[in-house]
Order: C-alpha cells, then sequence, then structure tokens
C-alpha cells in the first residue's frame, strides 16, 4: 500500500465496534433519564430543586461555567497554536474544535434547563437590553457557537473530498462526504480562500474567545457579592478555561489514540507538548488563585471573611483543598518531570484537571451566594446550605452525557486527525498529485 493510501485508510472514520454501540447506549439512557426529570421540572417548577432564594445559581450555572471553560480549547489549540505555527499541534486540532462544539452547544442548553420557564428565552432577543450582561453573553455564546462552527467545517472541506473517494464502495455515505465538500477540487483558487479563510476565523475566533469568558466572569463580577466582588475575575476565568480545556483535550487524546490505534500519528511527543503546556497552564491559574484569595483575606472585610473561613476551614474546605491541590498543584508536581508527561500518567493527570476544574466552578457559585452582604434570616433553615437535588445530578449528568454523544458522532463521522493537512506536512500530498496526473 502507498504511503498516501496508507495514511487515509489510517484517518478515515471507522463503524463502531460493539464497545462502540455499548457506550452510545449507555450515553442514550442517561439523557433519557435526564430528560425525564426534566420533564418533571418544567411540570413542577424550580421548586423540586434544592435552590432557593439565596442558592439561586446552583448546579445548573456551575454546568454552564464548566461547558463555557472547556469551550475555549478551540481557540486555543486550533487558532493560537496554529498561528504561532506550532505544527506539532495538527493531530489534535480536529479533537479540540469537537470539544469546543460539543462544550458551546451545551453551554446555551444548560441555561435554558437553568430557567423556570424556558418557553419565554425568545423574550431576550425581543426586549434584551445593552445594560444588562445577560445579553452580553447570549451575544457573544452566538457568535462563539457560529465562529467554532465555521472552524470546525472549513479545514474539514479537502478531507470531505478525501474521504468520498475512499468511500466510494459506499454509495450513501459517499455521497454525503461529496455534497459536504462543496465540489473540493484542490485548485489554486480553492486553496488561496481555503488558507485565507481559516487564518481569518484563527484570528477572529481569539478575541470573541476571550470575550466569552470574560463576560461570563462579569455576569459574576458585577453582582455585588463576597467572593464576587473583584476586577480579577476576566483573566481569572480565561486562565482556568485554558486548564480545563487542555485537560480536556489530553483525555480525549489518550482515549482516541487507545481505541483507533493512532499511536503512528499522535506520539509520545505530542503528550509530552500537552504536558509542558498544562504546567504552564497550571501554573498561570495557581498565581490567579492566590491573587483571588490573598486580596480579600488581606483586606478582611466581615463579609469577606466570613466566606473565606467556609472556603479555608468551613464546611467547603475538604472540597476547596481537594481541588486546589488535586486539580492544580498535583499536575504541576507530577509534570515537571519527563515520566509524568507520558501518555499514561499524563491522561490520569487529566482526569484529576478535569474533574477539579469542575468543582471548582462549583466552589466558585455556591459558597459565594449562601454568604450574601446582608445576613440570611427570617427563612427555613434549609435555606442556608445548598447541595443539589437527586433530580438535578440527573439533568446535569444527562448535559454531560450530551456533549460526550456529540462528541462520539462527530467523532464517528468524521476523520479525528486532519488527512489533507497531515498529508501535506509529510510531503505526501504533491507526491499523490503527480502519481494521478
Amino acid at each position: 500500500m502507498k504511503e498516501y493510501d496508507k495514511l487515509v485508510h489510517d484517518l478515515a472514520p471507522r463503524k463502531f465496534g460493539k464497545l462502540g454501540q455499548i457506550w452510545v447506549g449507555f450515553l442514550l439512557i442517561v439523557i433519557l433519564c435526564a430528560l425525564y426529570a426534566y420533564y418533571q421540572q418544567i411540570d413542577k417548577g424550580l421548586g423540586i430543586t434544592n435552590m432557593r432564594d439565596y442558592a439561586l445559581w446552583g448546579v445548573y450555572i456551575s454546568n454552564f461555567v464548566f461547558f463555557v471553560a472547556i469551550s475555549l480549547v478551540g481557540s486555543l489549540v486550533t487558532a493560537i497554536l496554529r498561528l504561532s505555527g506550532a505544527t506539532w499541534s495538527t493531530p489534535l486540532t480536529r479533537i479540540s474544535e469537537v470539544i469546543a462544539v460539543a462544550a458551546i452547544i451545551m453551554a446555551g442548553l444548560t441555561i435554558i434547563i437553568d430557567m423556570g420557564r424556558p418557553e419565554r428565552i425568545y423574550n431576550i432577543f425581543l426586549h434584551g437590553r445593552l445594560q444588562s450582561p445577560i445579553i452580553w453573553d447570549v451575544l457573544v455564546i452566538s457568535t462563539y457557537l457560529v465562529m467554532s462552527l465555521m472552524l470546525l467545517f472549513y479545514p474539514l472541506l479537502p478531507d470531505f473530498a478525501i474521504l468520498k473517494k475512499h468511500f466510494s464502495n459506499q454509495p450513501k455515505l459517499s455521497k454525503w462526504y461529496g455534497i459536504l465538500s462543496l465540489n473540493w477540487t484542490g485548485n489554486k483558487t480553492q486553496l488561496k480562500l481555503y488558507n485565507k479563510s481559516i487564518n481569518t476565523l484563527s484570528i477572529l475566533i481569539i478575541p470573541v474567545a476571550f470575550g466569552i469568558h470574560t463576560v461570563t466572569a462579569w455576569l459574576f463580577a458585577t453582582t455585588y457579592r463576597p467572593g464576587w466582588d473583584s476586577s480579577n475575575f476576566g483573566p481569572y476565568f480565561i486562565a482556568g478555561a485554558f486548564v480545563a480545556g487542555a485537560g480536556a483535550v489530553v483525555v480525549i487524546m489518550y482515549l482516541l489514540r487507545k481505541l483507533q490505534h493512532l499511536e503512528e500519528y499522535i506520539t509520545d511527543m505530542h503528550f509530552d507538548k500537552m504536558g509542558k503546556l498544562l504546567v504552564l497552564l497550571c501554573l498561570i491559574y495557581l498565581y490567579f488563585n492566590v491573587n483571588e484569595y490573598l486580596v480579600p483575606a488581606y483586606k478582611t472585610t466581615t463579609e469577606e471573611a466570613a466566606h473565606l473561613y467556609e472556603l479555608f476551614f468551613g464546611s467547603y474546605a475538604l472540597l476547596f483543598w481537594t481541588v486546589i491541590i488535586g486539580g492544580l498543584i498535583v499536575p504541576v508536581l507530577v509534570l515537571v518531570f519527563p515520566q509524568g508527561r507520558k501518555p499514561l500518567p499524563l491522561f490520569l493527570v487529566g482526569i484529576l484537571v478535569v474533574v477539579g476544574a469542575w468543582w471548582k466552578r462549583f466552589i466558585i457559585v455556591t459558597p459565594t451566594l449562601l454568604h450574601p452582604f446582608l445576613p440570611i434570616q427570617g427563612v427555613p433553615k434549609s435555606w442556608h446550605s445548598y447541595f443539589p437535588s437527586a433530580l438535578e445530578w440527573t439533568i446535569t449528568f444527562g448535559t454531560l452525557a450530551s456533549a460526550l454523544l456529540i462528541m462520539t458522532v462527530l467523532f464517528r463521522y468524521l476523520p479525528i486527525i486532519p488527512i489533507h493537512e497531515t498529508a501535506e506536512e509529510k510531503g505526501l500530498l504533491e507526491n499523490h498529485k503527480s502519481e494521478t496526473l
């Protein structure tokens, strides 16, 4: 088999095996349970959750912020590394783009889930006011979703044309790939427009990506509460998002490499590079965490002191220190050593980072809501604390399963690693063209 044909064969999408079918079935069961739980919530109202007047942002908003954070990986790997000329990141760009698209879709849906009357969401578009940070969030999420879809789709055009020929023995599949390729032939005009479009999108998506995280941070920072009343929140959220996104890429790339036998294309070098990048991102995020907690601790206003005590020594201390140590400090200590950046150790560290990132968002949201400037009084004792109900957890797991299902379906029908770009970098494209002429 010629080297080019081998490359296409190795990177072309494959049917699900038995394990894949079980995985999809499991995700669908979780999603169906979540849909039933959501039906109960719509039917009986948010009163059946554990959210109350004080903890009015619960696990749903924590989950929303997590999805927004994960979505930043699309601009990190695809845009920033592409523009910087880091060709080693090519096998990871498609993985990053898929994660970004799945995450931002579910971020938008999670906001709707948090609404008591989701049928009124159209009012945001009809009567939204620019004075409200909520409308900023809606606009920037919508823009980021469109740009993420475009950044996923455009680089696929030559790959779709390649797959159309590769699956010529499967007429239906070949036809769909042909339609999606938009008559790609690879002539000079198409290549010029293709490269210009991708570079333009890569440049434009960076400020939009930074904007979505900054605006999300403003939703908190413009609410006058201990723990949120900080000008540090914009860069703090962006730094945390880079960590969460890089961790997600590490986990997914390891699983795909194992399941699809892509060791030749996703090598130990890629894990080493991602490990070094993750160390840098964790150190930056640690700096912002020190800044976020040290300044209010130094000021020690009554309200901030109560909030920080709950985090450091109170009811949230175990979770707080587990997240900081397990999700940030341990990854740094492991990944500074070359052996820690091998595939399996890095995969385990990636899981720690992603799980820690999710719980970090929970810590940002819940303790602050339960420590308002005005003391909680004249309400039932149960309102003084918050932990998600079984219904909230079911719906939350359903959103996470939905994101994973979107990724799974996209990885089933799209080449995990860009075929055209990989062939071009290996010098196989010109040889193949000359052989076919």
